[in-house]
């Protein structure tokens, strides 16, 4: 028998303890055995028994229940992983300062596991430089901090500081787990990852465009925040939920996008171009609906080229040491044709795949060959798309 994963959920005094409740359900639903700790506050939200009845254990609430068994340390030495969620201003001090005044602090001092926190707050709160401080001071140590999302908090107000949805983060936690590193590798580094498919407008109804979903660019967004970057994907036209702890930009076409990335990776370490970039757009634009005309053919569509992106950042690097990764989505000679694109584009790294009308757009998974400019090749065997991430993300991180 293999024993269960064992996660420590934290759960401090904030409004949005009660989606706690979702994270944990999807924990425990998939295989990990989960104690909660909540703090004294965040049971004004969600009261203990919720807690015992959904993980199927006793909720731990205080340092001083079940002395012998000496909780306030037993409790992190046993962990695999401990995440905090919501994890409010207060308990991100408290953790940054080594200050042990209850079962949950006591805890994350004495956890030698990897630690996540997801904050929730207001935007002032969020912003205000003694949290800033400390959030760099719990990354600077190794823990994971996500970025909050962007959204409607408590009464009015909206802005950043809103706790990333549950399944976000489980998918954070799953894919820290998954890694069993302590400190993640990408902890200070900034990357910048395409997205989708770009859309070219034909008319106000119509326009070119192309099949990708956006899921591979979306997998390397979620494995970049599980190894610790700070992320912003550029999305084009995808219909997928944002992932914890990403900024994420909205674009439609190809020039849209290439204003998003530039601008983006004008700090970052690393530029990822996994969206599938339309090579080419309608010359003209018709201000109104392209009628069909009886017995008439329909009028030719003439085409200009669209800008090379993963060219020109390749060419001109906005830093010292930024890392360049290339997509080519190839229909027959994939290898030949990866090798002659990544000559042409002068990237650092090729993922060359092959692609169908059934075969990788959609898809939840992918196989591909890691072309490098040192002339190396990764293959990558069919398998989930988070797992050619990975494998993207570890070439990077060596030439980083």
């Amino acid at each position: 028998m293999v024993d269960k994963p064992k996660v420590v959920l934290g759960v401090s005094g904030g409004i949005a303890a009660y989606k706690a409740c979702e994270l944990l359900r999807r924990l425990t639903e998939s295989g990990h055995d989960v104690r909660v700790v909540p703090t004294a506050a965040s049971l004004n939200f969600v009261g203990e028994a919720t807690w015992s009845a959904l993980s199927g254990n006793p909720a731990s609430t205080e340092v001083w229940e079940s002395v012998h068994e000496v909780p306030h340390v037993r409790i992190g030495q046993s962990a695999d992983l401990v995440v905090v969620a919501p994890a409010t201003a207060d308990l991100l001090a408290k953790a940054a300062h080594g200050l042990a005044d209850d079962l949950l602090t006591n805890t994350l001092l004495t956890a030698r596991c990897p630690v996540v926190f997801a904050p929730a707050m207001h935007t002032e709160m969020w912003e205000h430089p003694a949290t800033q401080e400390n959030v760099a001071t719990l990354r600077r140590r190794g823990a994971l901090v996500i970025e909050p999302a962007v959204g409607r908090l408590t009464g009015k107000d909206t802005g950043k500081g809103r706790l990333p949805d549950p399944e976000e983060i489980f998918e954070v936690c799953r894919r820290v787990l998954a890694r069993g590193v302590t400190e993640p590798d990408l902890a200070g580094r900034h990357v910048v990852i395409s997205a989708g498919g770009t859309r070219e407008p034909l008319d106000p109804v119509r326009f070119l465009g192309n099949r990708s979903s956006g899921k591979q660019g979306y997998a390397l967004a979620r494995t970049a925040v599980a190894r610790g970057a700070r992320v912003t994907l550029v999305a084009a036209n995808t219909a997928l939920a944002d992932p914890a702890g990403v900024d994420v930009v909205r674009v439609g076409t190809a020039v849209q996008l290439r204003e998003a990335v530039l601008k983006a990776a004008a700090d970052a370490d690393a530029v990822v171009m996994a969206a599938a970039v339309a090579d080419f757009r309608p010359a003209e634009y018709a201000g109104g609906k392209i009628k069909k005309k009886d017995g008439q053919d329909p009028a030719p569509v003439a085409l200009v080229r669209n800008p090379d992106v993963l060219a020109e950042i390749s060419a001109d690097r906005a830093r010292v040491g930024q890392v360049v990764v290339g997509f080519a989505a190839e229909t027959d000679d994939v290898l030949a044709n990866g090798r002659a694109k990544l000559a042409r584009k002068g990237c650092d790294l090729l993922v060359v795949n092959e692609v169908g009308e059934s075969r990788t757009f959609g898809s939840e998974e992918n196989e591909a060959v890691v072309l490098a400019s040192d002339g190396s090749e990764t293959p990558v065997p069919y398998g989930p798309k988070e797992a050619l991430a990975e494998v993207i993300w570890d070439q990077v991180a060596v030439r980083l």
